[in-house]
């Protein structure tokens, strides 16, 4: 009696988890979204790369990413929270929040694109990530949310491109960080009539 009991409550949550993340897909502001589309494809038709932030799961769609992108895309992809020895190295001898800063130091070109994912919009390293790509000259687009009510946080105030996931959930919103990086994949194989190689 207990497991039917717990697994009616599983299925009752696992639905209203779906049907909120279906309400929000359809509020998903595809402006921006396109505008993100243009971004990725202009730096891939000129030969630059897109440099990818972001911290736990906000870290790992950005190297799952990487991956599709350069995979499928034949594009120059950096995720830096790769390098672990790297990231170790810059938080152990300065300080976590300098990681993305010092790594973008490094490896930003004229030309190139910063997306930040942040759940929050308020990851101290991931603002200071972003502050070295403007001074740079570099184009910085934003996958985040609306976290308990944070509009994005201060992430999407300095972004060029904002994308601001339309949950309070940040499970929510790591959800769409991958759906929104697929559809950009996706969109721009349709648009240069890419076959898959999966």
């Amino acid at each position: 009696m207990s497991w039917i009991r717990h697994h009616v409550d599983a299925a009752t949550f696992a639905a209203a988890y779906l049907e909120n993340l279906s309400r929000a897909i359809t509020e998903l502001p595809l402006e921006s979204i396109v505008e993100l589309i243009d971004a990725v494809d202009m730096i891939r038709t000129n030969g630059g790369t897109v440099h990818l932030i972001g911290n736990g799961g906000s870290a790992g769609t950005p190297s799952h990413s990487a991956g599709d992108w350069s995979k499928e895309l034949s594009m120059r992809t950096i995720c830096h929270t790769d390098n672990v020895s790297a990231l170790t190295a810059w938080a152990n001898d300065t300080d976590y929040s300098n990681v993305f800063a010092a790594s973008l130091s490094v490896y930003l070109q004229e030309g190139d694109l910063l997306i930040a994912y942040s759940g929050s919009g308020n990851s101290e390293n991931v603002i200071k990530g972003v502050a070295v790509a403007h001074d740079r000259g570099i184009k910085v687009a934003a996958i985040t949310g609306d976290y308990k009510g944070g509009a994005g946080g201060r992430l999407a105030t300095v972004a060029d491109i904002s994308i601001i996931c339309p949950t309070t959930s940040m499970e929510r919103i790591e959800d769409f960080q991958l759906i929104i990086n697929h559809i950009v994949k996706e969109a721009i194989k349709d648009r240069h009539g890419i076959t898959s190689t999966c």
